[in-house]
């Protein structure tokens, strides 16, 4: 307690544009609008979009896509869930660099496509974004069950419940772990909604120990101390960077070798902080029995190298291997 009429003192400051000060306050600088805004948004004419609201209680939305052709077409649009990043405390469906991104996904796998908010951090600190995660898909569900249905759910020719991937990127990354592991495979709490597999693209893990590619040098747009911000105003107050929600293989996480998970894709970037994680993670599921996880390793890219220019040889690439992921899946029965 500090004395009477004494100033709180900021006890986090990220770039300025979020603070946590000592009374337990939190700034959010307005200005992460126009930071935002300097990704020009693609004039996609072939997707259209519009936002709905999917959890009135914390006045949570998400944004819908789909593409244009098709109203022309009679097969049954796959649904991508796109989470987005920003380490837990930014981040919104409607900044540009996600929008754009979602605009490609949606025309590039001609998908229905579905990008929800979460609560952010530290105001609400995990497993917030998780919850608001497992609230978005229950939503879908809905949709599929519910005579109250969303048009772009039905006619014309609607969407394919039962093809239904989960991507997400950076933090997103990390709640998409959650949610593999949450829902399970053969688990029919979602029914007649079918998960068929999980992307997680540069997801944001971590853990006490440094990994040698936390130890190199900075991105141009991130950097390790920004990452122990993230985590110390992201996780429960007074956690590490041990805890289950940053690090699955930490001291006290739960073991996950019992737990059947569908199919999995983890992406990373070459230049990365973050790919070490990103690689030990896929690895070490990869060697639990049962489990079909792949790794992908972009040579030099950094990290969220698709939202920042979302029309890149790169950014084709990694849209070629999701496709390629997502229609390998849609011939298993």
């Amino acid at each position: 307690m500090g004395s009477l009429g004494e100033q709180p003192q900021v006890t986090e400051d990220c770039m300025g544009l979020l603070q946590l000060l000592s009374n337990g306050a939190v700034l959010r600088s307005k200005s992460i609008d126009l930071i935002a805004q300097q990704i020009p948004i693609n004039n996609h004419q072939t997707v259209l979009f519009k936002d709905s609201i999917f959890d009135k209680p914390n006045n949570l939305h998400l944004r819908l896509y789909k593409p244009v052709s098709a109203s022309n077409r009679t097969d049954l649009l796959p649904v991508v869930f796109f989470f987005h990043g920003g380490g837990f405390c930014f981040g919104s469906r409607s900044w540009p660099l996600f929008h754009n991104f979602c605009l490609t996904l949606a025309s590039s796998l001609h998908a229905v496509v579905v990008a929800p908010d979460c609560r952010l951090a530290p105001e609400h600190r995990l497993p917030a974004a998780y919850e608001d995660a497992e609230a978005a898909l229950v939503w879908v569900r809905d949709q599929a069950v519910s005579g109250d249905v969303d048009h772009w759910f039905e006619g014309g020719p609607g969407v394919d419940f039962d093809r239904v991937y989960v991507l997400g990127d950076s933090s997103g990354g990390n709640i998409a772990h959650h949610l593999a592991f949450r829902f399970e495979s053969g688990s029919t709490e979602l029914s007649p909604v079918r998960v068929r597999g999980y992307v997680l693209l540069g997801p944001f893990f971590g853990g006490e120990e440094r990994t040698k590619s936390e130890d190199g040098p900075s991105e141009a747009l991130l950097s390790l101390d920004l990452l122990d911000k993230f985590w110390r105003l992201s996780l429960p107050k007074g956690a590490t960077r041990d805890h289950p929600m940053a690090n699955p293989f930490g001291p006290t996480s739960p073991r996950l070798e019992s737990v059947n998970i569908e199919p999995m894709l983890v992406i990373a970037g070459g230049s990365e902080l973050l790919r070490d994680r990103a690689k030990e993670y896929a690895y070490g599921l990869k060697k639990m029995e049962g489990k079909n996880v792949d790794y992908i390793e972009f040579e030099n890219a950094e990290h969220g190298f698709y939202n920042h220019n979302p029309s890149s040889d790169a950014t084709e690439q990694l849209l070629r291997v999701i496709g390629d992921f997502m229609d390998n899946l849609s011939n298993v029965l």
